[in-house]
C-alpha cells in the first residue's frame, strides 16, 4: 500500500485584494470578483511579488461554501516571470463564512480554504514548478489572502 505523500514547502504568498465586485446572484451562486493589487512571495524555493496584475473569481453558495479560481503572476527575485493559475474552496460554519463575504475578519483556524496552484513560465530554473502537484493552504482576510504553497512528493 502506498504510503501518503510528503509536502515540501516552496513559498507563502501574501496576496494584496482590493474590494470585492459583486456580479449579484446568479444561478451559480453570488458572483463576485476580487481584484489582486499586488504582495509578496518568500519561501524555501521561491521568492519575489506578486504582480498587480489578475483576480480571484468566486461563486459563493448560500450557506458560505465557495468556489475560488485566481488567475495572477509573480515576479521573482532574479526577474523570472510565473503564471499562477489557483482553484480551490473555502468553507465553514454559515455564520463565519457570511462574516468573510462582508469583509470582516475571522480566525482562520474556523474556515477550511485548500486550493490547488499551477504554475507556468518560460524560465529554465524555475520548471521544477511546473510538473509536480502543489497544494495551497490558505487563510483570507479583508485586505489580503495569504496562502502557504507545498509540494505534494
Amino acid at each position: 500500500m502506498p504510503s501518503a505523500p510528503p509536502l515540501t514547502p516552496i513559498a507563502t504568498l501574501t496576496i494584496q485584494v482590493a474590494a470585492p465586485i459583486t456580479i449579484g446572484h446568479t444561478s451559480a451562486g453570488l458572483r463576485r470578483i476580487v481584484a489582486i493589487t499586488g504582495g509578496e512571495v518568500h519561501g524555501p524555493r521561491l521568492n519575489g511579488r506578486i504582480l498587480p496584475a489578475g483576480a480571484d473569481f468566486q461563486t459563493i453558495q448560500p450557506d458560505g461554501f465557495s468556489r475560488l479560481e485566481a488567475r495572477y503572476a509573480i515576479e521573482t527575485n532574479d526577474g523570472a516571470m510565473i503564471y499562477i493559475e489557483n482553484q480551490g474552496v473555502r468553507f465553514g460554519p454559515p455564520e463565519v463564512m457570511a462574516k468573510i463575504t462582508r469583509g470582516e475578519t475571522v480566525d482562520p483556524a474556523l474556515v477550511y480554504f485548500r486550493t490547488i496552484p499551477r504554475f507556468e513560465t518560460a524560465a529554465p530554473l524555475y520548471q521544477f514548478l511546473t510538473r509536480p502537484l502543489f497544494l495551497g493552504v490558505g487563510a483570507r482576510f479583508p485586505d489580503r489572502v495569504e496562502l502557504e504553497i507545498f509540494e505534494v512528493g
